[in-house]
């Protein structure tokens, strides 16, 4: 695709600005794991585990190595205060971050400084800032706070380049999901009251439709799970959360 084809894929607006608002609220407690967003730090380890893999399959690199994104652009997508935007720059990548709150762009902007770490952080519509084509573009738990989810994946596809790599996870919409993510992760204080709305949790069937309306095709999904003994962890259970990878139909 041509940068103009990047910029124009489409003109529909995905940014609710109740949903920004709610996020920027907790940017400055982002990078706390035990403040608001600790079940983001307890799950970025196996989104992570789930993209390293996922990366040295896709391009067929050393397992062994430190940087396996060494020489690639990454994009993250709704990328909060940069949990999964600093270590994809530590596996070697060019990191660009969007997000719909400023506040967040503000945290991670400053925590990237503090680290050390070259992170171009935007705040906006990904369809309006011109960025161009990435290697690697990812999108965790986001779909389900966008106000248009069509376009919303026309946009990530704009942005994949010819043979890259798209990842994305989500909540699935099923009753296990509604009793657990929604009522009894906000009565427990595990994630804020209003975090989640169950009724835009989406399907593995309506995100694999999604995709290949945008062109795509996903490849079989994991779930993410969690147990006493285990944690959070991959598992072949898809109930409460999945993550996908997802490239060009060739």
């Amino acid at each position: 695709m041509s940068d103009a084809t990047v910029s124009n894929a489409t003109n529909s607006a995905t940014i609710r600005p109740e949903e920004a608002e709610h996020f920027g609220k907790l940017a400055a407690d982002w990078w706390n794991p035990a403040g608001s967003s600790a079940m983001l730090h307890r799950l970025n380890p196996v989104r992570l585990g789930f993209i390293r893999e996922a990366v040295d399959m896709h391009w067929g690199g050393d397992v062994e190595s430190a940087k396996p994104l060494a020489n690639r652009r990454a994009l993250d997508v709704g990328c909060g205060a940069g949990l999964l935007c600093e270590p994809l720059a530590r596996l070697g990548a060019e990191v660009t971050g969007v997000d719909a709150a400023e506040e967040n762009i503000a945290a991670a902007s400053n925590h990237a400084a503090g680290a050390g770490l070259p992170i171009d952080y935007r705040h906006g519509e990904i369809g309006t800032l011109g960025l161009g084509h990435f290697d690697l573009v990812t999108s965790m738990e986001v779909i389900e706070h966008v106000e248009d989810k069509q376009a919303f994946i026309a946009q990530l596809a704009a942005h994949l380049a010819p043979g890259g790599l798209m990842v994305l996870s989500t909540p699935n919409r099923t009753l296990k999901s509604r009793t657990l993510l929604v009522g009894a992760a906000e009565a427990l204080g595990a994630v804020p009251k209003g975090t989640h709305h169950w009724e835009d949790f989406v399907t593995p069937e309506e995100l694999e439709a999604l995709l290949s309306d945008a062109g795509l095709a996903m490849a079989e999904p994991r779930g993410i799970g969690f147990s006493v003994g285990k944690g959070l962890h991959l598992t072949d259970d898809l109930a409460l959360n999945y993550i996908v990878t997802a490239r060009h139909r060739s």
